[in-house]
């Protein structure tokens, strides 16, 4: 199952996917409130309450997709009245292809290993630990809160002072933390965890701010999928031609970290199991297109797609215009 969070003017409704339509659901009118009732109800299962609130309101999933309707598509999980309360992270170094682009980005002696490739071969070694077991912590990273969550098809931004703009194509998990402290997945979606590579090139610990972005997931959330080993395409569309694509592979079998190592070094920490808070994470990379020379440029539409979530996610590169200058702080004494 798949859903959609849709907006006209300040009306927002939730739905679900029937290609080629979408149906609309009564009640509730984002994807949190339909999480939180289904928590607050026993724990219920979340396919069935949507089975129960289907409406006979459909819409054109075309036209929405293609901004030529009313509705517009929203990220297909944040929180509806407080963006901070979304907090916006991720796993790296858990791909294989990652790890071998981060080794080639640091280091000009590939013979040698970077502080990066021995964070990787250690997930090798201790990332998928037995049931009951806790294995090595994953690298971690934290981008934001919900006020740099982009939907499919609006533009993501390299700031005036950033050095890149590019696309890393991902699977994000999206989480609810319950009013008892629990964190809920609710699904997964196609992701584009947008960074700056050329600043992270420059020194490894600059990765830190390099993350600091916009970022996209969507336009869909699979709610019930298998994250096992999933085939994907990640594109560079340049004036409506394609300027670079590469087949891309992520989900478990393709990862040195499993989904529950990656989970509980995430929530292993209080302030992360805040009731009512938003988590989207992103479970890493298999390739990016700046491990292949391509210069990402203002115009420039990114798309993700995975097979088995829906509709492919397509961003446009949009450069921030005016002149870099030093922010000013105010003093009050």
């Amino acid at each position: 199952m798949r859903l959609v969070q849709i907006q006209s003017g300040g009306v927002r409704k939730a739905a679900m996917v029937a290609e080629p339509a979408l149906r609309v659901l009564r009640e509730f009118e984002s994807v949190y409130a339909l999480v939180m009732a289904a928590a607050l109800a026993g724990r219920i299962s979340l396919k069935k309450l949507v089975e129960e609130h289907l409406s006979d309101e459909t819409l054109d999933y075309e036209a929405v997709y293609a901004g030529k309707s009313p509705w517009r598509l929203l990220a297909p999980l944040d929180h509806p009245t407080e963006a901070a309360r979304c907090l916006v992270t991720g796993t790296g170094l858990t791909h294989i292809g990652s790890a071998r682009d981060r080794q080639a980005m640091h280091l000009a002696d590939a013979s040698k290993l970077t502080d990066s490739m021995k964070m990787f071969q250690w997930g090798v070694e201790n990332g998928k630990p037995a049931a009951g077991d806790i294995g090595i912590a994953p690298e971690w990273f934290y981008k934001g809160t919900g006020t740099i969550l982009r939907a499919c098809g609006e533009g993501l931004t390299m700031p005036v002072h950033a050095e890149d703009g590019g696309e890393e194509a991902e699977i994000a998990g999206l989480y609810v933390i319950s009013p008892d402290g629990r964190p809920i997945r609710v699904g997964m979606a196609a992701g584009n965890e947008f960074s700056d590579h050329v600043f992270e090139k420059k020194n490894y610990l600059n990765l830190a701010g390099s993350k600091l972005r916009e970022c996209s997931v969507g336009p869909e959330i699979l709610i019930d999928g298998v994250f096992d080993s999933i085939s994907g395409e990640s594109r560079i569309v340049r004036n409506g031609t394609v300027l670079w694509s590469k087949a891309v592979r992520t989900g478990e079998a393709e990862m040195c970290h499993s989904l529950r190592n990656i989970e509980h070094h995430h929530f292993k920490f209080a302030a992360h199991r805040r009731p009512g808070d938003v988590h989207v994470h992103f479970y890493g990379a298999h390739s990016l297109s700046f491990g292949d020379g391509v210069k990402c440029a203002d115009g420039d539409v990114m798309e993700v797609r995975w097979d088995g979530f829906g509709r492919a996610l397509k961003n446009p590169l949009q450069q921030e215009g005016g002149s870099y200058s030093p922010v000013t702080v105010l003093d009050l004494h």
